[in-house]
C-alpha cells in the first residue's frame, strides 16, 4: 500500500466514497485516471465511480491515523464509531472514565511516532 497518495487524491477518494451524484468535482476529475490505475476506484456500469475494497481500506486507515492524531492533540475529540472501536481493539486508545473522549496509550504514541518517521 505504498502508493503515496497526495492530499488531493485522498480528498477525491473521500468524495467518491460519499457518493458523488451527477457531475464530479474538479478534484475527482483531476485524480480519476491515477486512482483508477492504482485500483482505488472503479467505473460502474452506469458510468459512475465507486471505491474498490482497496480504496475503502485506504480511507479507513487514513481516518484511523487522523483520529489517533486528533486524540493525541485533544483527548476530548469525538471519534467516528468504527474508528474508535478499531483503535480501542488495537490498544491505541482507551475511553476516558468520565466518558468524554479518549486517552492515547503508549502503544498509540509509538504507532504515531513510527508513522511520522516512515513518512519523513
Amino acid at each position: 500500500m505504498n502508493d503515496s497518495l497526495t492530499r488531493d487524491e485522498y480528498d477525491a477518494l473521500g468524495q467518491i466514497g460519499k457518493g458523488a451524484h451527477g457531475r464530479v468535482s474538479a478534484c475527482v476529475a483531476r485524480n480519476t485516471k491515477r486512482l483508477a490505475g492504482l485500483k482505488y476506484i472503479a467505473y460502474e456500469k452506469n458510468g459512475g465511480l465507486s471505491l474498490t475494497e482497496k480504496g475503502q481500506q485506504t480511507l479507513f486507515i487514513r481516518n484511523c491515523i487522523d483520529g489517533l492524531r486528533a486524540v493525541a492533540n485533544d483527548p476530548g475529540t469525538k471519534l467516528a464509531a468504527d474508528v474508535a472501536m478499531f483503535l480501542g481493539k488495537k490498544g491505541h486508545v482507551v475511553a476516558r472514565p468520565a466518558g468524554d473522549g479518549y486517552d492515547i496509550t503508549e502503544k498509540g504514541r509509538a504507532s504515531l511516532a513510527d508513522i511520522d518517521s516512515s513518512a519523513a
